[in-house]
């Protein structure tokens, strides 16, 4: 079973050009996917606890179609092992979309055997 992590993010909103801001970091872009995924997680939260009855209501907020939430919601439906490497990975090849036959699949060990070959397949599109 996999650990519990927290990702905490920390923002400077201050001028580019600064002088207190000493020198230049990397930065690594978090991929659309992972951004989406904890997005679920969270509006999942906000549900259970009470805060909001429901994801039309999170969507009526957000001016987001009701589909579109359900689009979102079911990332939770993946193994989440799956979750967790399309959480923690720096690679943004993958899109909601081309994980929907996958999250189609109600067995995790079936998903995780499609995603282990549309990994593969990324992989040697992303290799030539």
């Amino acid at each position: 079973m996999s650990e519990v992590r927290e990702i905490v993010y920390r923002l400077d909103f201050r001028k580019r050009n600064a002088p207190d801001r000493g020198p230049a970091r990397a930065t690594v872009a978090v991929p659309r996917i992972a951004r989406l995924i904890a997005l679920a997680i969270h509006f999942d939260s906000i549900i259970r606890g009470g805060r909001m009855g429901s994801m039309t209501d999170i969507g009526r907020v957000g001016h987001v179609t009701r589909a579109r939430m359900s689009q979102i919601m079911k990332l939770l439906d993946l193994a989440p092992d799956i979750q967790e490497h399309l959480l923690f990975s720096t690679f943004s090849g993958l899109n909601e979309r081309s994980l929907r036959p996958i999250m189609r699949l109600i067995d995790w060990q079936p998903q995780r055997e499609c995603f282990r070959r549309l990994m593969a397949e990324l992989d040697c599109r992303h290799a030539r």
